[in-house]
This record gives C-alpha cells, sequence and structure tokens, in this order.
C-alpha cells in the first residue's frame, strides 16, 4: 500500500484544530495512487487564502481549500503530488453554518484537497458525481456522516468552489 507523506506548515494558530496526526490521517485515507508520494497542508488565516483565490482562480475572495498539484518539467520525476493551502477560519465558520462538527469538516477538506491534486474534480456534474461518491465513501470508511447530506445547493455551491 502506497503512503504520502505529510508536511505540515501552521502560519495560523487557533486552539480548535486538528493535530499532524490527524491530518496525516485523514490525507492518507484519500490517497488513491499506487506510489508512495509527499503533500504540503498549509493552515493559513482568512487573509491569505483570499489572496492566493484571487492570485490563481481569479476570485476576489476566501474559499476553504486549494489544491496546488505539483507539476514536474519533463524528464523530471518527483515524488510530490502538491499543496493544500487551507483556511481555518473558513472551515470553522462552514462547518457552523452547515452544523457538521469541526473535526468532520476538516476530514472533508483534507480528504477533497487530496482527491484533486490526484486530477478528481467537479468542474462538470458527471465528475462531481464521481468525486462526492468517492469523498462519501472515504469519509465514511472513518466514521464520519454524508458531508452533503441535507445541503442546500447555496452551501454545496460554496463548498465546491475549491
Amino acid at each position: 500500500m502506497s503512503e504520502l507523506t505529510v508536511d505540515i506548515q501552521r502560519v495560523y494558530d487557533a486552539p480548535d484544530l486538528p493535530d499532524d496526526q490527524q491530518l496525516t490521517r485523514w490525507a492518507n485515507a484519500a490517497w488513491r495512487q499506487s506510489h508512495d508520494s509527499e503533500v504540503t497542508i498549509r493552515i493559513v488565516g482568512v487573509d491569505e487564502i483570499a489572496e492566493l483565490n484571487e492570485t490563481y482562480r481569479g476570485k476576489a475572495r476566501p474559499t476553504n481549500v486549494l489544491s496546488f498539484p505539483f507539476e514536474a518539467p519533463a524528464g523530471i520525476t518527483v515524488p510530490l503530488a502538491g499543496d493544500l493551502v487551507i483556511s481555518a477560519e473558513v472551515v470553522a465558520q462552514e462547518a457552523g453554518e452547515q452544523r457538521k462538527t469541526l473535526d468532520a469538516h476538516w476530514a472533508h477538506m483534507v480528504m477533497h484537497g487530496i482527491l484533486h491534486l490526484q486530477g478528481y474534480d467537479h468542474i462538470d456534474d458527471q465528475d462531481a458525481e464521481v468525486m462526492e461518491g468517492l469523498e462519501i465513501q472515504l469519509l465514511g470508511q472513518l466514521g464520519y456522516a454524508n458531508p452533503y447530506e441535507d445541503f442546500s445547493s447555496e452551501n454545496k455551491e460554496t463548498e465546491q468552489d475549491s
């Protein structure tokens, strides 16, 4: 079984953040590749995620998670999956709005981002169905409820913006 090495950068601090072991567990649970790799998870505040979202996606507002897949130059093979940038403030706000536990929402955001790094997406309905189905399955295996249950279409749009 392949393993994902997780490097964690904490540039935002709050008392209710998941610990390194939790982040690593969630990331590895979503790693579907047959080869070992490495990912960086950077926990940031709302200002940094908003700036990155505007710079890289043209959206001048904060979001929950951004995925930056590593693209090696031709002829170079490096076992790097990429980077996840997660806004602790946005995740906490969304968890409250969606009436989810903070732990469950963090697990979802980490797994969602790791799936993006592996090429999963939700731009069109068919791809969204595949990605959401996988998220539901993986989260269920860890004892978490379906993150899309009782979700209004407005809230679902916000979460899937990443």
